[in-house]
Parts: structure tokens; C-alpha cells; sequence
């Protein structure tokens, strides 16, 4: 089970965080903190997956971004990796080419996308087109 997704730049900064399990805010503070800390000092040549305090990270690097989701220990690794890199590709799909503005400016459109994959902490679709379906059909409203 997924308990948080990061999405954290290079400098340290968190562009966009969603928790499947309540916490209160000096503790989100703290864990977001440490597991930035963690992910930005290690190097391209090491695993992606690190083992902390009683659950597990799995991050990804994109250009300047780090994309973190914390499983707990019983969660498959590999299907998280996999299932971050889908969801940057919905991004890139979705935005063509994402950066970190993209992703600071359309907050709200990146939360849609990762809610339509990622339900109470569990992958729900993968599929591409199904996960962009509510969001273009929000556009179309808008635009008219």
C-alpha cells in the first residue's frame, strides 16, 4: 500500500505531496524533510529503493525532479517504480514534455491525474487514456 507520493526538485523543494494515511503537520514536515534529504544524497549509481524507519521508499529522477512514494514493507518495489514512471508519462502525455512548472502551475490537474491512478493507496488504472479521460473533459467545459 502507497502511503505518501512526493514530487521534490533538486534544491529540495516540495512542488506537490499527497498522503494516503492522516498525519499531522509537524510530522509531514519532518518525514518530507528527511526522506528529501535521503533521496537527493544518493547517487544515480545506487538502488532507488531505500529502506526507512518502518515502510520503504521508492524514488525516480526526471531532469530536476524526484518523484518519492513511500510503500509499506509488503508493497512490490518494482511495481511502484514502474507505476511512477506511468505516471510521468501521463504527465508528459497530458502536458507534452511536463517540467516543473507545469506541475506548479496546474497543482490541481496533477492531483486529478494521480487520483484517477492512485486510490486510498492503492494503483487503481494505469491506462493512459482512461486516466486522462475526467481531466480533457474538464477542459472542454472549461473552454466553452
Amino acid at each position: 500500500m502507497i502511503k505518501f507520493v512526493l514530487i521534490v526538485n533538486k534544491q529540495g523543494q516540495t512542488r506537490l505531496s499527497r498522503y494516503y494515511e492522516q498525519q499531522d503537520i509537524q510530522k509531514r514536515t519532518l518525514l518530507e524533510s528527511e526522506v528529501i534529504k535521503l533521496c537527493l544524497s544518493r547517487s544515480k549509481d545506487q538502488c532507488s529503493f531505500i529502506e526507512y524507519k518502518d515502510f520503504k521508499l521508492v524514488y525516480r529522477q526526471y531532469a530536476a525532479l524526484f518523484i518519492v512514494v513511500g510503500i509499506d514493507e509488503f508493497a512490490n518495489e518494482m511495481a511502484v517504480f514502474e507505476l511512477i514512471h506511468n505516471f510521468v508519462e501521463v504527465l508528459d502525455k497530458y502536458f507534452s514534455r511536463v517540467s516543473e512548472l507545469d506541475i506548479m502551475f496546474n497543482l490541481d490537474k496533477v492531483h486529478i491525474i494521480l487520483d484517477e491512478m492512485v486510490l486510498n493507496g492503492c494503483a487503481v488504472e494505469t491506462n493512459k487514456t482512461r486516466i486522462l479521460a475526467p481531466l480533457l473533459v474538464l477542459d472542454k467545459v472549461g473552454s466553452s
